[in-house]
């Protein structure tokens, strides 16, 4: 005699004939699972009926649309009071609708215009934002700030990067182009990874100084998520509607994907690492110069070694190694604050 397990559950005993007029019924499947009766062997059906040598032929109901009529047009069909009540409060609905057709209904009602740009790099940055909240939000984040910092990040990035046009942070942007490996890293890290992170940084420093309570580094790295979020999507629809147009289609396609993905996470990680600093400063104002310092130092230098190597190999381990940063960080937080706490 046999048992036959589904979902955990447990029917019969079946004798082996039995089985074959349930299977042949469709009242059991051949991939349900099947024991003999005082044994601790699972299989299947169809194996059971493979060892004895058993030929089930599964019988239908009636032709296509006899089939059709009896399975009933409820299940293929809701009714419009089922959608009402049902489906439109669900949330999960509108979540998976959004996720999907966003960026269609985006498309459409900006007419395809340097508006299209921005929603398209929003739609992107508000599933990085999401991501960001289930993985880094503590106790202390407020949706509110979250929302300011997002998009007051953008204004001042749109009035601060121009400063990159003036002397002296001008001679050290043209070093970008320089022929020597040296003046790149120069131009990189001191014209536009000094000046990026600062901006990115700035809202978070105005955040610690106004709280109303100590933020812990968790909390400031979130913002800084957040901040560098914001940025990045500014910088991404510059560059997809100026120097990318001048790109070949390849490489323009390639580009636009990153200033919508990974760039943006990028200056999310780098901001996540400045925001860690600021949060420490704040904490022991004793150190608040070194610490200062390093909010802006250490993710200028990440950015300005990406930004000098690229997109090879070595780019690549740079963006990674930044990520490892951060969450090593994140990680030895609680040894830093004791150390700090214990320096007379």
């Amino acid at each position: 005699m046999y048992y036959i397990i589904r979902n955990t559950q447990q029917f019969g005993p079946y004798s082996i004939d039995a089985l074959k007029s349930y299977v042949e019924d469709g009242k059991i499947l051949l991939n349900d699972q099947v024991t003999l009766q005082n044994t601790a062997i699972i299989e299947t059906v169809k194996e059971v009926f493979k060892h004895n040598s058993i030929h089930v032929k599964i019988a239908n109901s009636g032709n296509i649309s006899q089939q059709i009529a009896q399975i009933g047009k409820d299940l293929i069909a809701p009714s419009f009071s089922f959608i009402k009540k049902d489906l439109l409060k669900d949330k999960k609905v509108l979540y998976l609708a959004f996720i999907g057709l966003a960026p269609a209904f985006l498309i459409t009602f900006t007419l395809a215009s340097y508006l299209t740009f921005y929603a398209i790099a929003l739609y992107f940055s508000i599933i990085w934002g999401v991501f960001f909240y289930f993985m880094f939000k503590t106790n202390q984040v407020e949706n509110k700030k979250t929302i300011f910092l997002f998009f007051i990040t953008q204004i001042a990035a749109y009035f601060l990067t121009g400063i990159q046009l003036f002397p002296p942070m001008s001679y050290l942007y043209a070093l970008t182009e320089s022929h020597s490996i040296l003046g790149r890293f120069i131009g990189f890290i001191f014209g536009v990874g000094f000046t990026e992170e600062l901006i990115k940084a700035l809202p978070l420093i105005y955040f610690v100084r106004t709280a109303k309570e100590p933020l812990i580094p968790q909390t400031l790295v979130y913002y800084g998520l957040i901040s560098g979020i914001g940025f990045g999507v500014l910088e991404g629809v510059i560059y997809q509607t100026t120097s990318n147009t001048q790109l070949g289609y390849n490489q323009a396609f390639f580009m636009n994907i990153a200033r919508l993905t990974s760039l943006p996470f990028l200056h999310a990680i780098w901001a996540g690492i400045a925001g860690y600093f600021i949060a420490f400063a704040n904490l022991f104002p004793k150190f608040r110069k070194a610490l200062y310092i390093l909010s802006i130092s250490i993710p200028a230098v990440l950015h300005g070694v990406y930004d000098v190597l690229g997109w090879g190999l070595l780019g690549l381990s740079s963006t990674l190694f930044s990520v490892m940063l951060l969450m090593y960080y994140l990680k030895r937080c609680n040894d830093y604050q004791n150390k700090l706490i214990t320096i007379k």
